[in-house]
């Protein structure tokens, strides 16, 4: 099954709770150094593959680190960042082996994050109200808080990011 790849123009993704889209300014000024440039800046900020920021009352999740095409897979509750590949096809069944033999999760890249609705996952840099539907992924979670851990992985010609929801207990 194709999935629908969200890509961004050199920045971060961020995944923002759907009620909180219009909060989210993306670049709204950008002169002078990436820290200044509004909520971009914001999610630019962000060290690593994972980061939470806040959007109005809620937190969303910035993915970071590569400007990676990302998809979201719902059995899973996976984030697949795709690093290298000959194929989506083989992309995905190479995340799917490295989740079975449980990756090597990386230490610092370990948080909590409350997810109260859906999100959408686009290009940091857009703001949320002017997001296309051809530029996003609707996520529909189940209402939880999350463990979000993340890895980078490498299974034959396959590279990736991966990083997984998990309820939190």
């Amino acid at each position: 099954m194709l999935q629908t790849w969200v890509s961004t123009a050199g920045g971060p993704l961020i995944a923002v709770p759907q009620s909180e889209l219009s909060m989210w300014a993306g670049v709204d000024d950008d002169d002078g150094p990436v820290e200044t440039w509004g909520d971009y800046g914001r999610a630019c900020a962000v060290e690593g593959y994972i980061g939470a920021v806040t959007v109005g009352a809620q937190q969303a999740l910035v993915l970071g680190d590569e400007p990676a095409m990302t998809t979201f897979l719902p059995a899973e509750r996976l984030f697949l960042r795709w690093a290298a590949a000959s194929s989506e096809g083989e992309l995905v069944a190479a995340a799917q082996r490295a989740l079975a033999a449980d990756p090597d999760w990386d230490d610092d890249e370990d948080l909590h994050w409350e997810v109260r609705e859906p999100v959408v996952l686009f290009d940091s840099a857009i703001p949320g109200a002017e997001v296309e539907p051809d530029e996003r992924l609707v996520i529909d979670l189940e209402p939880a808080r999350y463990r979000v851990r993340a890895a980078y992985a490498e299974d034959e010609d396959n590279a990736m990011i991966l990083v997984q929801l998990q309820p939190a207990t």
